[in-house]
Protein backbone atom coordinates (compact mmCIF):
# COMPACT_ATOMS: atom_id res chain seq x y z
CA UNK A 1 0.00 0.00 0.00
CA UNK A 2 1.18 3.53 -0.71
CA UNK A 3 -0.07 7.08 -1.23
CA UNK A 4 0.30 8.17 -4.87
CA UNK A 5 -0.77 11.78 -4.52
CA UNK A 6 -1.75 14.34 -1.91
CA UNK A 7 -3.79 17.51 -2.45
CA UNK A 8 -3.92 20.03 0.40
CA UNK A 9 -5.96 23.22 0.65
CA UNK A 10 -5.78 25.68 3.60
CA UNK A 11 -4.38 23.14 6.05
CA UNK A 12 -2.27 24.76 8.78
CA UNK A 13 0.40 26.88 7.02
CA UNK A 14 -0.06 25.04 3.69
CA UNK A 15 -2.16 27.20 1.39
CA UNK A 16 -2.51 24.88 -1.60
CA UNK A 17 -0.37 22.11 -3.02
CA UNK A 18 -0.62 18.94 -5.04
CA UNK A 19 2.22 16.46 -4.58
CA UNK A 20 3.02 13.25 -6.45
CA UNK A 21 4.97 10.76 -4.35
CA UNK A 22 7.48 8.01 -4.88
CA UNK A 23 6.20 4.60 -3.86
CA UNK A 24 9.30 4.17 -1.66
CA UNK A 25 11.11 7.16 -0.06
CA UNK A 26 9.83 10.74 0.07
CA UNK A 27 11.98 13.30 1.89
CA UNK A 28 11.01 16.85 2.88
CA UNK A 29 13.72 19.35 3.77
CA UNK A 30 13.43 22.94 4.98
CA UNK A 31 13.80 25.27 7.92
CA UNK A 32 11.54 24.99 10.94
CA UNK A 33 8.12 26.40 10.06
CA UNK A 34 8.44 25.60 6.36
CA UNK A 35 5.60 23.05 6.56
CA UNK A 36 7.45 19.71 6.46
CA UNK A 37 5.70 18.23 9.49
CA UNK A 38 2.34 19.57 8.29
CA UNK A 39 2.58 17.42 5.16
CA UNK A 40 3.17 14.37 7.34
CA UNK A 41 0.27 15.45 9.52
CA UNK A 42 -2.00 15.64 6.46
CA UNK A 43 -1.07 12.05 5.56
CA UNK A 44 -1.70 11.04 9.18
CA UNK A 45 -5.12 12.73 8.98
CA UNK A 46 -6.13 10.55 6.04
CA UNK A 47 -5.37 7.42 8.07
CA UNK A 48 -6.68 8.40 11.52
CA UNK A 49 -9.27 11.13 10.77
CA UNK A 50 -7.36 13.50 13.06
CA UNK A 51 -4.08 15.37 13.49
CA UNK A 52 -1.18 13.95 15.46
CA UNK A 53 -0.07 17.47 16.41
CA UNK A 54 -3.32 19.24 17.32
CA UNK A 55 -6.48 17.29 18.31
CA UNK A 56 -8.73 20.37 17.90
CA UNK A 57 -9.84 20.11 14.27
CA UNK A 58 -10.81 23.75 13.79
CA UNK A 59 -7.33 24.90 14.83
CA UNK A 60 -5.87 23.04 11.83
CA UNK A 61 -7.62 25.42 9.41
CA UNK A 62 -5.21 27.96 7.94
CA UNK A 63 -5.23 31.31 9.73
CA UNK A 64 -8.07 33.62 8.57
CA UNK A 65 -9.59 30.90 6.35
CA UNK A 66 -12.94 29.15 6.72
CA UNK A 67 -12.12 25.55 5.81
CA UNK A 68 -9.48 22.99 4.97
CA UNK A 69 -9.47 20.05 2.56
CA UNK A 70 -7.08 17.10 2.38
CA UNK A 71 -7.36 14.57 -0.43
CA UNK A 72 -5.22 11.53 -1.07
CA UNK A 73 -4.98 8.86 -3.74
CA UNK A 74 -3.96 5.45 -2.41
CA UNK A 75 -2.84 2.29 -4.14
CA UNK A 76 -3.74 -0.93 -2.34
CA UNK A 77 -2.87 -4.02 -4.38
CA UNK A 78 -4.70 -3.44 -7.70
CA UNK A 79 -7.17 -0.95 -6.30
CA UNK A 80 -6.92 2.85 -6.37
CA UNK A 81 -8.86 4.69 -3.65
CA UNK A 82 -9.65 8.39 -3.27
CA UNK A 83 -9.82 9.65 0.34
CA UNK A 84 -11.35 13.04 1.17
CA UNK A 85 -11.31 14.97 4.43
CA UNK A 86 -12.93 18.39 4.72
CA UNK A 87 -13.82 20.73 7.56
CA UNK A 88 -15.66 24.07 7.59
CA UNK A 89 -15.65 26.23 10.68
CA UNK A 90 -18.71 25.56 12.81
CA UNK A 91 -19.59 22.37 10.92
CA UNK A 92 -18.81 18.70 11.39
CA UNK A 93 -15.89 17.02 9.70
CA UNK A 94 -16.64 15.18 6.46
CA UNK A 95 -14.71 12.04 5.57
CA UNK A 96 -15.22 10.12 2.30
CA UNK A 97 -13.76 7.06 0.62
CA UNK A 98 -14.31 6.95 -3.15
CA UNK A 99 -16.93 9.73 -2.79
CA UNK A 100 -18.96 7.78 -0.22
CA UNK A 101 -19.20 9.45 3.18
CA UNK A 102 -18.60 7.37 6.30
CA UNK A 103 -21.43 7.01 8.80
CA UNK A 104 -18.82 6.63 11.57
CA UNK A 105 -15.25 7.91 11.38
CA UNK A 106 -14.15 4.84 13.34
CA UNK A 107 -15.08 2.70 10.32
CA UNK A 108 -12.17 4.29 8.44
CA UNK A 109 -9.49 3.57 11.05
CA UNK A 110 -7.24 0.73 9.94
CA UNK A 111 -8.07 0.93 6.23
CA UNK A 112 -4.74 2.69 5.51
CA UNK A 113 -2.50 1.77 8.46
CA UNK A 114 0.31 4.10 9.37
CA UNK A 115 3.20 4.22 11.85
CA UNK A 116 4.55 7.60 12.98
CA UNK A 117 7.88 8.29 14.65
CA UNK A 118 8.22 11.88 15.90
CA UNK A 119 10.09 13.84 18.60
CA UNK A 120 6.89 13.79 20.70
CA UNK A 121 7.32 10.02 21.11
CA UNK A 122 9.72 10.67 23.98
CA UNK A 123 6.54 10.98 26.06
CA UNK A 124 6.03 7.24 25.67
CA UNK A 125 8.85 6.88 28.20
CA UNK A 126 8.83 10.20 30.05
CA UNK A 127 5.09 10.92 30.09
CA UNK A 128 2.16 9.51 32.02
CA UNK A 129 0.30 6.23 31.58
CA UNK A 130 -2.18 7.77 29.12
CA UNK A 131 0.58 8.12 26.51
CA UNK A 132 1.43 4.42 26.72
CA UNK A 133 -2.23 3.34 26.60
CA UNK A 134 -2.69 5.48 23.50
CA UNK A 135 0.19 3.65 21.85
CA UNK A 136 -1.32 0.23 22.60
CA UNK A 137 -4.82 1.33 21.57
CA UNK A 138 -3.45 2.85 18.36
CA UNK A 139 -1.75 -0.38 17.34
CA UNK A 140 -4.67 -2.70 18.11
CA UNK A 141 -7.32 -0.37 16.66
CA UNK A 142 -5.68 -0.46 13.23
CA UNK A 143 -6.37 -4.17 12.83
CA UNK A 144 -9.24 -4.88 15.25
CA UNK A 145 -12.39 -2.84 14.63
CA UNK A 146 -14.32 -4.47 17.45
CA UNK A 147 -11.60 -3.35 19.87
CA UNK A 148 -11.91 0.24 18.69
CA UNK A 149 -15.71 0.25 18.94
CA UNK A 150 -15.62 -1.31 22.41
CA UNK A 151 -12.97 1.18 23.52
CA UNK A 152 -15.19 4.05 22.40
CA UNK A 153 -18.14 2.50 24.28
CA UNK A 154 -16.02 1.99 27.39
CA UNK A 155 -14.88 5.62 27.41
CA UNK A 156 -18.46 6.86 26.98
CA UNK A 157 -19.64 4.69 29.89
CA UNK A 158 -16.71 5.90 31.98
CA UNK A 159 -17.68 9.53 31.33
CA UNK A 160 -21.28 8.80 32.33
CA UNK A 161 -20.23 6.97 35.50
CA UNK A 162 -17.91 9.81 36.50
CA UNK A 163 -20.67 12.36 35.86
CA UNK A 164 -23.01 10.30 38.04
CA UNK A 165 -20.45 10.15 40.86
CA UNK A 166 -20.09 13.92 40.69
CA UNK A 167 -23.85 14.41 40.81
CA UNK A 168 -24.03 12.19 43.93
CA UNK A 169 -21.68 14.57 45.68
CA UNK A 170 -23.38 17.73 44.43
CA UNK A 171 -26.93 16.57 45.27
CA UNK A 172 -25.93 14.60 48.37
CA UNK A 173 -27.78 11.51 47.24
CA UNK A 174 -26.67 8.02 46.33
CA UNK A 175 -28.50 5.67 43.96
CA UNK A 176 -26.75 2.28 43.68
CA UNK A 177 -29.11 1.07 40.92
CA UNK A 178 -28.09 3.88 38.56
CA UNK A 179 -24.39 3.24 39.06
CA UNK A 180 -24.95 -0.50 38.54
CA UNK A 181 -26.03 0.27 34.96
CA UNK A 182 -22.71 1.91 34.10
CA UNK A 183 -20.74 -0.76 35.97
CA UNK A 184 -22.23 -3.38 33.65
CA UNK A 185 -21.14 -1.37 30.63
CA UNK A 186 -17.61 -0.99 31.97
CA UNK A 187 -17.37 -4.70 32.77
CA UNK A 188 -18.68 -5.87 29.39
CA UNK A 189 -16.37 -3.63 27.37
CA UNK A 190 -13.43 -3.56 29.79
CA UNK A 191 -12.98 -7.33 30.08
CA UNK A 192 -12.85 -7.65 26.29
CA UNK A 193 -10.30 -4.81 26.01
CA UNK A 194 -8.17 -6.37 28.76
CA UNK A 195 -8.05 -9.75 26.99
CA UNK A 196 -7.09 -8.14 23.68
CA UNK A 197 -4.32 -6.08 25.28
CA UNK A 198 -2.93 -9.14 27.07
CA UNK A 199 -2.96 -11.26 23.90
CA UNK A 200 -1.35 -8.41 21.98
CA UNK A 201 1.65 -8.22 24.31
CA UNK A 202 2.22 -11.95 24.18
CA UNK A 203 2.71 -11.66 20.39
CA UNK A 204 4.30 -8.21 20.30
CA UNK A 205 7.16 -8.74 22.76
CA UNK A 206 9.33 -11.10 20.64
CA UNK A 207 9.09 -8.73 17.67
CA UNK A 208 10.03 -5.75 19.82
CA UNK A 209 13.04 -7.54 21.33
CA UNK A 210 14.39 -8.43 17.88
CA UNK A 211 14.26 -4.83 16.70
CA UNK A 212 15.81 -3.49 19.88
CA UNK A 213 18.74 -5.90 19.49
CA UNK A 214 19.19 -4.75 15.91
CA UNK A 215 19.22 -1.06 16.88
CA UNK A 216 21.43 -1.41 19.95
CA UNK A 217 23.87 -3.89 18.39
CA UNK A 218 24.22 -5.34 21.87
CA UNK A 219 23.00 -7.94 24.29
CA UNK A 220 20.83 -5.77 26.48
CA UNK A 221 17.90 -7.59 28.05
CA UNK A 222 14.72 -5.60 27.39
CA UNK A 223 11.13 -6.23 28.37
CA UNK A 224 7.74 -4.57 28.65
CA UNK A 225 5.48 -5.31 31.60
CA UNK A 226 1.74 -4.90 31.16
CA UNK A 227 0.19 -3.58 34.39
CA UNK A 228 -3.55 -3.95 34.91
CA UNK A 229 -5.72 -4.45 37.98
CA UNK A 230 -7.60 -7.08 35.98
CA UNK A 231 -4.53 -9.30 36.05
CA UNK A 232 -5.09 -9.90 39.76
CA UNK A 233 -8.74 -9.17 40.55
CA UNK A 234 -12.22 -9.66 39.13
CA UNK A 235 -13.37 -6.40 37.52
CA UNK A 236 -16.90 -6.58 38.97
CA UNK A 237 -15.59 -7.19 42.47
CA UNK A 238 -13.00 -4.45 42.08
CA UNK A 239 -15.65 -1.91 41.07
CA UNK A 240 -17.83 -2.82 44.04
CA UNK A 241 -14.97 -2.62 46.52
CA UNK A 242 -13.90 0.76 45.11
CA UNK A 243 -17.35 2.31 45.07
CA UNK A 244 -17.08 4.20 48.38
CA UNK A 245 -13.69 5.54 47.34
CA UNK A 246 -15.06 6.51 43.91
CA UNK A 247 -17.95 8.38 45.50
CA UNK A 248 -15.56 10.29 47.76
CA UNK A 249 -13.19 11.21 44.93
CA UNK A 250 -15.99 11.67 42.34
CA UNK A 251 -14.32 9.57 39.64
CA UNK A 252 -13.73 5.92 38.78
CA UNK A 253 -10.48 4.76 40.34
CA UNK A 254 -10.18 1.25 38.88
CA UNK A 255 -10.48 -0.29 35.42
CA UNK A 256 -8.63 -0.67 32.13
CA UNK A 257 -8.40 3.13 31.85
CA UNK A 258 -5.74 2.86 34.56
CA UNK A 259 -3.62 0.26 32.72
CA UNK A 260 0.03 1.09 32.17
CA UNK A 261 3.26 -0.30 30.70
CA UNK A 262 6.65 -0.52 32.37
CA UNK A 263 9.61 -0.37 29.98
CA UNK A 264 12.65 -2.21 31.31
CA UNK A 265 16.32 -2.76 30.44
CA UNK A 266 18.07 -5.35 32.61
CA UNK A 267 14.97 -5.28 34.85
CA UNK A 268 15.41 -1.55 35.52
CA UNK A 269 12.95 1.15 34.36
CA UNK A 270 14.16 2.82 31.17
CA UNK A 271 12.66 6.12 32.36
CA UNK A 272 15.00 6.28 35.38
CA UNK A 273 18.04 4.25 34.41
CA UNK A 274 18.16 4.19 30.60
CA UNK A 275 20.65 6.41 28.79
CA UNK A 276 19.38 8.83 26.16
CA UNK A 277 20.57 6.44 23.46
CA UNK A 278 18.80 3.50 25.10
CA UNK A 279 15.58 5.49 25.39
CA UNK A 280 15.70 6.48 21.73
CA UNK A 281 16.43 2.91 20.64
CA UNK A 282 13.56 1.68 22.80
CA UNK A 283 11.09 4.05 21.14
CA UNK A 284 12.22 3.24 17.60
CA UNK A 285 12.07 -0.50 18.35
CA UNK A 286 8.48 -0.01 19.56
CA UNK A 287 7.52 1.68 16.30
CA UNK A 288 9.30 -0.84 14.06
CA UNK A 289 7.65 -3.67 15.97
CA UNK A 290 4.31 -1.92 15.48
CA UNK A 291 5.02 -1.82 11.74
CA UNK A 292 6.01 -5.50 11.54
CA UNK A 293 3.13 -6.63 13.75
CA UNK A 294 0.55 -4.67 11.73
CA UNK A 295 2.01 -5.80 8.40
CA UNK A 296 1.69 -9.45 9.37
CA UNK A 297 -1.95 -9.11 10.42
CA UNK A 298 -3.07 -6.84 7.55
CA UNK A 299 -1.00 -8.68 4.94
CA UNK A 300 0.23 -5.38 3.48
CA UNK A 301 2.66 -2.69 4.63
CA UNK A 302 1.63 0.39 6.62
CA UNK A 303 3.03 3.77 5.63
CA UNK A 304 6.00 4.92 7.74
CA UNK A 305 6.40 8.57 8.79
CA UNK A 306 9.74 9.66 10.27
CA UNK A 307 9.45 13.25 11.46
CA UNK A 308 12.75 14.98 12.26
CA UNK A 309 14.60 11.66 12.25
CA UNK A 310 17.99 13.15 13.17
CA UNK A 311 16.47 14.28 16.47
CA UNK A 312 16.28 10.60 17.43
CA UNK A 313 19.61 9.18 16.29
CA UNK A 314 23.10 10.10 15.16
CA UNK A 315 24.03 9.92 11.48
CA UNK A 316 25.32 6.33 11.57
CA UNK A 317 22.21 5.05 13.33
CA UNK A 318 19.94 6.95 10.90
CA UNK A 319 21.75 5.32 7.97
CA UNK A 320 21.38 1.92 9.60
CA UNK A 321 17.66 2.54 10.08
CA UNK A 322 17.11 3.77 6.50
CA UNK A 323 18.97 0.76 5.13
CA UNK A 324 16.63 -1.43 7.15
CA UNK A 325 13.40 0.20 5.91
CA UNK A 326 14.67 0.25 2.31
CA UNK A 327 14.25 -3.53 2.20
CA UNK A 328 11.36 -5.16 0.38
CA UNK A 329 9.62 -6.10 3.63
CA UNK A 330 9.02 -2.37 4.23
CA UNK A 331 6.81 -0.10 2.13
CA UNK A 332 6.45 3.63 1.55
CA UNK A 333 8.45 5.93 3.83
CA UNK A 334 8.23 9.70 4.47
CA UNK A 335 11.15 11.52 6.13
CA UNK A 336 11.63 15.13 7.25
CA UNK A 337 14.82 16.98 8.14
CA UNK A 338 16.06 20.56 8.23
CA UNK A 339 19.08 19.89 5.96
CA UNK A 340 18.61 18.86 2.30
CA UNK A 341 22.33 18.06 1.94
CA UNK A 342 22.13 15.63 4.85
CA UNK A 343 19.18 13.84 3.27
CA UNK A 344 20.88 13.77 -0.13
CA UNK A 345 24.02 12.23 1.33
CA UNK A 346 21.94 9.71 3.26
CA UNK A 347 19.87 8.44 0.34
CA UNK A 348 22.24 8.82 -2.59
CA UNK A 349 23.76 5.37 -2.08
CA UNK A 350 20.61 3.47 -1.12
CA UNK A 351 19.21 1.23 -3.86
CA UNK A 352 15.59 2.35 -3.34
CA UNK A 353 13.89 5.14 -5.26
CA UNK A 354 13.89 8.44 -3.36
CA UNK A 355 12.27 11.80 -4.10
CA UNK A 356 13.49 14.93 -2.31
CA UNK A 357 11.22 17.94 -1.81
CA UNK A 358 12.64 21.25 -0.58
CA UNK A 359 10.18 23.52 1.21
CA UNK A 360 9.94 27.23 1.95
CA UNK A 361 7.16 29.20 3.68
CA UNK A 362 4.49 26.55 3.40
CA UNK A 363 5.23 25.53 -0.18
CA UNK A 364 7.46 23.23 -2.20
CA UNK A 365 10.25 25.16 -3.89
CA UNK A 366 11.81 22.19 -5.72
CA UNK A 367 11.46 18.43 -6.18
CA UNK A 368 13.95 15.98 -7.62
CA UNK A 369 14.76 12.30 -7.71
CA UNK A 370 17.90 11.33 -5.78
CA UNK A 371 17.99 7.85 -7.27
CA UNK A 372 15.69 5.38 -9.00
CA UNK A 373 13.79 6.06 -12.17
Amino acid sequence: MHCNQLHILQFKNLEEMRVDFSSKFNCFAGHNGAGKTNILDAIFYLSFCKSFANPIDSQNIRFNKDFFVIQGEYQLNDQTDAIYCGLKRGQRKVFKRNKKEYDRLSDHIGQYPLVLLSPADSQLILGGSEERRKFVDGVISQYNKEYLHRLISYNKALQQRNALLKSFAENQNYDPASIDIWDEQLITQGEFIFRERKDFFDSFMPVFRDYYQFLSSGNEDTSITYNSSLLHTDFREDLLQSRNKDCALQYTTTGIHKDDLTFLIHDQPVKKFGSQGQQKSFIIALKLAQFAFTSKIKNYHPILLFDDIFDKLDGNRVRQLMELVSREDFGQVFVTDTHPDRLENLFRDLPSECKLFEMEKGGISSARMLNGS
